[in-house]
C-alpha cells in the first residue's frame, strides 16, 4: 500500500531493535533501506526536496544539499516506488521539484558545485577555491537523473516532461571541455578561480563512473584515448599484489575505502564487467575481502573490530572526515561500508548488520537508519547521517536484492554507448535491454 509518506521500521527502542534484528534476513533488508530512506524521503530539504549534505538526530532543516547525494537520492526514490513505499505520483511531484531547483541553477559549462541552496538553487562554496563547477558530483547526480528517465518510461504528460527535462540538464555538461585539451577530466573549474584546484581525475578511485558518463555525452564526447592516458594513467591505477591472501587488480595498497566499490557501481553494473585494465567484479570483491580481512586481523588492535565488525570508508570519525581504509585506520567503522557491499559478500555484510545492531543498537540507529560512524576505541558514536553514505546503503542492497539499479542504468541508450566508446565489454551489452 502506497502513501504519500513513508512509514520507516520499528523505532530505536531496546524492545523494536531486538524485533528487528530478529527479523527473517529478506525482512530484515527491507527494513533497513526503508528506515534509511525516511533521509530522502523526510530528511530531504524541504522546498526543493533534494538531499541534505548531512543531518543530526535532532536538526529541523538544513539548506545545504549535496549535488551527488541528490544523485543517490533519486536512485533511492526508485527503489521506494518499486517497494510500493510511497505512490509514484508523489515520487514525480518530488522530483518535479529536484529538476525545478535543478533547471535554475548556475551550472558551470554544464557542471553543478558541490553543494547547492535547496531554497534558492545557488552555489555554496565547498572551499575558498572550490565555488563553481565538480564534476564528479555532477557525474553521481546524472547517473541518478538517467536512471529516474528510464524508470519513469510511461507515455502520460508529466513522464514526458520529466524525462525532457532530465535529457535536457544531462545534455548540457560540457565533459570534454573538463579535459582542458588534455588526454584526462579535471575536476573543478571556478568561474572566478578558473582550474587553480587543478586537480586531476586518475584512478583507481570513485570516478569511473565519470569518465563512462563523458563518453557517452551525446555531444563532444571524450575516447578511450581520454580514459586510458587519464584514469588508467594514475599513479594508483594498477596493483597486482596481493594484502591478507587476496590478490588486488587495481588501486592504492589495501584498496583504499570502500566508496571505491560502491559509488560508481551503484549504476555501473560490474557483473561481467571488464575492460582491458581489470575485471570490475573481481576487482571489488577482493577489495571488499581485503577489508573483511584487515579489520579480522586488527594490526592496529582497535576494540570492537572482529569477523562481524567490520567496514573502512570514508566517513565522520571523532576529528572530523576522513577516507578510512585499512592504511588510515583509527579505529572508526562506518556501516556503509559493510552495507553497502552486500551484492559482493552478502554473508558478510548480513553478519555486520545483525552485529550492528544487537551490539550497538540504540547508539548508531536512528530515525534515518544507521548514523555514520562510531570508534568503540574512543567511545565515539556519531550524531549525524550524511547524503553521501545513507544512499548507497538503499541502493546496494537494492541490487543485491533485484538489480533494480544496475539493470536500469545500464540499458541506458547513451551509457551503452559510452561504455563500448571505451572499450568495455559486458554480457549486458550484448544483450538486448529489458524494461525494468
Amino acid at each position: 500500500m502506497s502513501s504519500n509518506r513513508a512509514p520507516t521500521a520499528a523505532g530505536s527502542t531496546a524492545a523494536a531493535l531486538a524485533a528487528l534484528a530478529a527479523l527473517a534476513d529478506d525482512a530484515l533488508l527491507d527494513a533497513v533501506q526503508r528506515q534509511t530512506f525516511a533521509y530522502f524521503w523526510e530528511g530531504a530539504e524541504p522546498s526543493s526536496g533534494l538531499a541534505c549534505d548531512r543531518r543530526t538526530r535532532t536538526d529541523v532543516s538544513n539548506p545545504k544539499v549535496a549535488t551527488g547525494g541528490s544523485g543517490f537520492g533519486i536512485m533511492a526514490l526508485i527503489v521506494a516506488v518499486e517497494r510500493g513505499w510511497i505512490a509514484r505520483s508523489a515520487a514525480l511531484e518530488r522530483l518535479g521539484r529536484m529538476l525545478a531547483v535543478l533547471q535554475g541553477a548556475p551550472r558551470y559549462h554544464g557542471a553543478m558545485p558541490h553543494f547547492l541552496d535547496g531554497r534558492s538553487g545557488q552555489t555554496i562554496p565547498f572551499s575558498a577555491r572550490d565555488d563553481g563547477g565538480d564534476l564528479v558530483e555532477t557525474s553521481f547526480l546524472c547517473m541518478g537523473l538517467l536512471c529516474a528517465r528510464q524508470y519513469f518510461e510511461r507515455d502520460t504528460p508529466v513522464e514526458t516532461r520529466l524525462r525532457a527535462a532530465i535529457t535536457a540538464l544531462w545534455e548540457q555538461v560540457e565533459w570534454r571541455w573538463y579535459t582542458r585539451g588534455r588526454p584526462l577530466l579535471y575536476w573543478h573549474w571556478s568561474p572566478t578561480h578558473q582550474w587553480a584546484i587543478d586537480h586531476e581525475i586518475r584512478g583507481w578511485n570513485e570516478c569511473l563512473i565519470t569518465y563512462v558518463l563523458a563518453a557517452a555525452a551525446p555531444h563532444d564526447p571524450i575516447d578511450a584515448q581520454v580514459y586510458d592516458q587519464g584514469f588508467a594513467a594514475g599513479r594508483t591505477f594498477r596493483n597486482g599484489n596481493r594484502y591478507y591472501g587476496f590478490e588486488l587488480p587495481l588501486g592504492m595498497p589495501y584498496g583504499g575505502p570502500l566508496f571505491f566499490t560502491q559509488y560508481s557501481f551503484c549504476g555501473l553494473d560490474p557483473r561481467g564487467l571488464r575492460d582491458r585494465h581489470a575485471d570490475y567484479w573481481r576487482q571489488n570483491v577482493q577489495h571488499v575481502q581485503i577489508n573483511h580481512a584487515h579489520c579480522v586481523a586488527n594490526p592496529n588492535h582497535c576494540v570492537g573490530y572482529g569477523e562481524d565488525c567490520w567496514g573502512l570508508t570514508a566517513s565522520d570519525d571523532p576529528d572530523g572526515y576522513v577516507a578510512h581504509c585499512p592504511a588510515v585506520d583509527d579505529g572508526t567503522i562506518s556501516p556503509t561500508a559493510a552495507l553497502s557491499s552486500f551484492p559482493y559478500a552478502a554473508a558478510l555484510a548480513m553478519r555486520a548488520l545483525r552485529h550492528f545492531l544487537s551490539v550497538h543498537g540504540e547508539r548508531i540507529w536512528g530515525r534515518y537508519g544507521f548514523v555514520d560512524a562510531f570508534c568503540e576505541t574512543r567511545g565515539w558514536y556519531a550524531d549525524t547521517f550524511l547524503a553521501i553514505d545513507q544512499g548507497p546503503i538503499i541502493v546496494m542492497i537494492e541490487n543485491h536484492r533485484s538489480a533494480l539499479l544496475w539493470r536500469l542504468f545500464m540499458a541506458v541508450p547513451e551509457v551503452r554507448t559510452g561504455l563500448r566508446r571505451l572499450g568495455f565489454a559486458s554480457p549486458h551489452l550484448d544483450a538486448q535491454p529489458s524494461a525494468p
